[in-house]
């Protein structure tokens, strides 16, 4: 079985696309700020160690060869560069003094020479090494040596470790860090207090639905409501004058039912009155006791009448029925209603006929069979009460030419419906006023409800194709037209 899906809250979901975030991003910037604080650290040292390194370079001497021929030679003023060398007490300094041909004046042997010698123009400039297995900050610059052009003189290093830059790092780090600490918890504290007065208009419009008494169906004031749940408030109200719109007709539907079927259960109980009180009274002429049998048959067929045009109305108003589609032969449901109606029709001495279309492709459609087969037989069906006798009665499938849509058309001669009237045909229990027709009303409601769940048009028109008879009016001509896109299911 499919495990019920869990029930989220949106309190934790925002909360959790905010903090989440903020958690990830904390260590990121805990990073950053060490290494921030890094740069920070070595910009005082790094310039401290150049002005040391500048200083030891003017402490460097470069004498004439004794030779004509040989380079010049490079020393150091004595005692001044160890001088430099006790001037920190916090880091160890090294330096080095290489002469022109790269041997050692000064200085630390085993300090490492630059990989790439740059040009000797007393630029300055640092690098990171490593010196018997501790980092040390290297500051350098290379010498040039008067009258021979870019040849260099002299190489000088001054470096030192990184004790007290890590120190200065450390606590700029713990100066920014710390505040974090305490600034992280406060976050998520009015995080949460701003959610939760941010949400607190959704809490009170949940308080105000649910005190709202169950036959209150009124809009909810919009205006009540935060902008970013309006549509949502628009949405109940929609759906709560839809449901409300529903409930009238139902009970508009059930008081009419109601009305309808009392008169034929009257009459029954009143034939079966007569009867006792005939049958009380000595008086048991066949007869009378004939025609009232048969005034209760009468009723009860119309009782039962009311009852399945009520069912069939009920059905055609369940929109999961309507959703359950198939490949419908339109004419051969039409053919059926005819053959099923034609004893009727025999009776009145109505020509009762089908054209159009034969059964098979032209007259397939998407549908629901029983819905539709109700439609064609309560069209036929009104036809025939309201064509007087030795009338005609036509039904039609036309299929379009173009295979948009398929036609039905019923057609009869009967005194036919006013256009004031047209529009109101299609109420429940609405009959036309002067023709004398005994029904429920209920027919013509059944077919529009079936046109809708079909996505179907019906239109009432005069039927002007045959020629008005005498005693008979301009007749009536009803055409459904059903849409051939929907989709079939198997």
């Amino acid at each position: 079985m499919r495990r019920r899906r869990e029930q989220t809250s949106l309190f934790g979901e925002i909360l959790d696309w905010m903090l989440v975030p903020l958690l990830v991003l904390w260590p990121m910037s805990l990073g950053l700020t060490a290494l921030v604080a890094q740069q920070i650290a070595n910009l005082p040292y790094d310039r401290e160690l150049g002005e040391l390194a500048r200083l030891l370079a003017g402490q460097i001497v470069i004498e004439e060869a004794p030779r004509a021929g040989d380079l010049p030679l490079v020393r150091l003023r004595p005692d001044r560069a160890w001088d430099l060398l006790r001037s920190d007490d916090t880091d160890r300094v090294y330096f080095q003094v290489l002469g022109v041909r790269g041997e050692l004046v000064s200085g630390d042997r085993d300090l490492p020479v630059p990989a790439e010698e740059a040009a000797a123009d007393g630029t300055l400039r640092f690098r990171d090494e490593e010196m018997r297995d501790e980092l040390v900050r290297v500051a350098y610059l290379w010498l040039p040596l008067p009258g021979h052009g870019d040849t260099a003189g002299a190489l000088v290093q001054y470096a030192e470790t990184l004790d007290k830059r890590s120190r200065l790092a450390t606590e700029i780090v713990k100066g920014l860090i710390l505040p974090q600490f305490l600034i992280l918890p406060v976050a998520v504290v009015l995080v949460w207090l701003a959610l939760s007065k941010g949400l607190g208009p959704l809490k009170e419009l949940q308080r105000r639905i649910r005190e709202r008494d169950s036959g209150d169906l009124g809009p909810i004031d919009e205006r009540d409501a935060p902008e970013e749940v309006g549509p949502l408030v628009a949405s109940i109200n929609d759906l709560l004058q839809r449901l409300d719109q529903s409930l009238v007709l139902q009970k508009r539907f059930l008081a009419d039912a109601a009305h309808q079927l009392k008169t034929p259960l009257a009459g029954l109980r009143m034939q079966a009155e007569l009867v006792g009180r005939e049958i009380d009274a000595g008086r048991s002429d066949p007869q009378t006791l004939k025609a009232a049998l048969h005034q209760i048959a009468l009723s009860s067929q119309r009782a039962a009448h009311s009852v399945n045009q009520l069912l069939a109305l009920a059905r055609a108003e369940d929109r999961a029925r309507a959703l359950r589609v198939e490949t419908v032969d339109l004419a051969m449901l039409t053919q059926e209603a005819v053959h099923d109606l034609f004893p009727k029709a025999q009776d009145k001495r109505i020509d009762l006929g089908y054209e159009g279309a034969a059964p098979g492709g032209a007259a397939l459609m998407p549908g629901q069979p029983v819905l539709l087969g109700e439609l064609v037989r309560n069209l036929v069906d009104n036809a025939l009460q309201y064509t007087p006798t030795g009338g005609t009665v036509t039904a039609r499938v036309l299929p379009d030419p173009f295979g948009q849509v398929l036609v039905l058309q019923v057609e009869d001669s009967g005194p036919g419906i006013p256009e004031p009237e047209r529009g109101l045909v299609f109420q429940p229990f609405y009959r036309a006023l002067g023709t004398g027709v005994d029904g429920t009303g209920l027919g013509l409601a059944i077919v529009q409800e079936i046109c809708r769940s079909h996505e179907a048009e019906i239109a009432i028109g005069t039927a002007h194709t045959r020629p008005v008879q005498p005693g008979h009016g301009p007749g009536s001509l009803f055409t459904v037209r059903f849409p051939l896109r929907r989709q079939t299911a198997a």
